[in-house]
């Protein structure tokens, strides 16, 4: 074990590597401020807010949080796979990896047809400020399930267990900031 492997394993540090944390709160920095701007927003229209919240697929959301949910939890069980560093262990990671990437791609399904039928209906960016921050954060969302989609295709080529550990970093990110958004934006 290098001493570089003793320092990301420490208990009682971060796990993975300092930059994935750093972009990791970057993002999070980033769609947390364009929620707080939301909120604040929201306070000024409570009912056009919330006549425009009533137009959302909200069981479509739901069960993409799941998928996307489910989709992280087999992210983790990859990480936890490449740990052990087996020939046995790297097919079970990228199968894995498979789900995770699958799933990400239900949940963009799921999310183009929300998508295609807000637009049918004539609710872009223009109808009302909820769907201005609706389309902004949902679709810079759906970017960053499309990326991580990438890099977990791309780290499940070597199998590395650093680089599937990043990953599912990155990916629990995308997990975490849907799991925000759902309630807000769908639910209050």
């Amino acid at each position: 074990m290098t001493e570089a492997t003793d320092i990301r394993r420490n208990p009682g540090g971060l796990p993975g590597e300092l930059i994935m944390w750093v972009l990791i709160v970057s993002e999070l920095a980033v769609f947390g401020a364009a929620l707080l701007i939301f909120l604040v927003l929201r306070l000024g229209d409570p009912q056009g807010f919330a006549e425009s919240q009533a137009q959302l697929h909200r069981l479509s959301a739901g069960i993409n949080t799941m998928v996307l949910v489910s989709s992280g939890f087999a992210a983790a069980l990859a990480a936890r796979a490449a740990e052990t560093g087996t020939a046995g262990a790297r097919r079970a990671v990228r199968r894995l990896l498979a789900v995770a990437i699958l799933l990400g791609g239900v949940f963009l399904l799921l999310k183009g047809v929300e998508y295609a039928d807000a637009a049918h209906r004539g609710l872009g960016l223009e109808a009302h400020v909820f769907f201005t921050f609706y389309w902004l954060l949902t679709l810079f969302h759906a970017a960053h399930v499309l990326a991580g989609m990438v890099i977990l295709a791309i780290v499940s080529i070597r199998a590395n267990a650093d680089a599937v550990e990043a990953s599912a970093q990155f990916w629990h990110m995308v997990d975490l900031v849907w799991v925000i958004l759902f309630p807000v934006i769908y639910l209050l």
